[in-house]
């Protein structure tokens, strides 16, 4: 089973306009409302693939209650934590020739709210997987991801982490099973920037050495790379296609990446599906459903590489 936390979702309210001007009314040509999250994005691809999950977190008010409706909806297994004050956020995106986008703050969540979320993990196995996603709003204290972990330190749980700077490196200890930064960020840990394979590998060899189990590097145009727990590299090419969106394209690759692991137990195939699942995204207006996945993976080339 896999558990997704999503400290801050959002409803995405996505306007269209021919161009935007401030000196007379604005008018939309389409608008849509989606929801939105690190961790939610992990759990609608898992969902689509078939794999059980539960996504966890904090909403509230009327924004929050439209938020889990649409989930389920999705037929997304979700059981949030209710704010007693408050309210979802809603992030409003505006796109034109270019797009502009204005991300809410979101609510403040108490010590007691985390106690809550606390508790919902009591459930877990040993064996599940618990992805963390995405950065800390400023109302949470910053070591909030190793509270949780903490907490399971008595369970084999396997943990996920998506996050950068301290957030990453502060999870490190507990031997995370994955963190997936992309090569920016993973240049930034360490004051450097990486360009080239070897490079990459190289830093990622640094994480596992601070207590990462397995790193798998995205690189945008240029695929990804796996460094996997027994040492071996291996690199993936994305499948052709243009690219449409960005928005959840690095949290389907986690999505698809803990699919396929849970599936074949091959970290091979497990970096062919998380590559192509971002891809899928990438190529979509949102994120990817099963059919688009199928149609990407057929196209995915895994290379090995000497670890």
């Amino acid at each position: 089973m896999v558990y997704t936390v999503t400290l801050n979702p959002a409803l995405d309210y996505v306007l269209k306009v021919a161009r935007l001007r401030d000196d007379d009314i604005n008018r939309t040509e389409s608008e849509a409302l989606y929801y939105g999250g690190k961790g939610i994005n992990v759990s609608v691809i898992l969902t689509r693939l078939g794999i059980p999950n539960k996504a966890l977190g904090f909403v509230g008010g009327f924004t929050g209650k439209q938020l889990e409706a649409m989930l389920k909806a999705d037929g997304i297994d979700c059981d949030f934590c209710y704010l007693d004050s408050g309210m979802t956020r809603i992030n409003v995106k505006v796109k034109m020739d270019k797009e502009l986008d204005i991300n809410a703050q979101g609510p403040t969540v108490s010590t007691e709210n985390i106690e809550e979320l606390l508790k919902k993990l009591d459930g877990m196995q040993n064996g599940d997987y618990l992805v963390l996603a995405g950065a800390i709003p400023p109302s949470l204290p910053s070591d909030v991801y190793e509270r949780m972990m903490r907490y399971l330190t008595d369970k084999e749980v396997c943990f996920v982490v998506d996050a950068t700077g301290d957030l990453l490196l502060k999870a490190l200890p507990y031997k995370p099973f994955l963190v997936k930064p992309n090569h920016l960020e993973l240049g930034d840990l360490f004051g450097v920037k990486l360009q080239t394979a070897a490079e990459i590998e190289h830093f990622a060899r640094k994480l596992q050495k601070m207590g990462a189990r397995n790193v798998l590097v995205s690189r945008a145009e240029n695929g990804a790379l796996l460094l996997d727990e027994y040492g071996s590299v291996y690199e993936a090419k994305n499948a052709d296609g243009i690219l449409i969106n960005s928005v959840g394209c690095g949290d389907s690759m986690v999505a698809g990446f803990l699919a396929g692991y849970i599936e074949k137990r091959d970290y091979a195939y497990a970096l062919k599906l998380g590559t192509a699942c971002g891809n899928a995204t990438a190529y979509s207006d949102t994120l990817a459903t099963r059919q688009e996945i199928d149609n990407i993976l057929n196209q995915s080339i895994i290379k090995s590489a000497d670890g």
